[in-house]
């Protein structure tokens, strides 16, 4: 198992050159906040994220590009 620590800068380094912050709630789940360092304008948040089942270097990567494309989708949708 990858520990949270780890976990989270693994995410955080996932999103350059935004900036993003992962974190644990009380419960042990995880908030995961993608934005743009000079604006503050928030591109992503994600709460509510069980790190239960990111216990490989693999699976963390796996959920860095489901969030990237979640982002992109996103973008296209506003783009009117």
């Amino acid at each position: 198992m990858v520990p949270i620590s780890v976990l989270c800068s693994i995410v955080e380094s996932g999103f350059q050159p935004l900036s993003c912050d992962c974190t644990v709630s009380s419960n042990g789940l995880l908030r995961i906040k993608v934005f743009e360092p000079a604006t503050g304008r928030i591109d992503l948040l994600v709460n509510g994220v069980s790190p239960d089942e990111l216990t490989t270097i693999r699976a963390i990567s796996d959920l860095v590009g489901e969030l990237r494309a979640e982002m992109r989708a996103g973008r296209r949708a506003f783009a009117g």
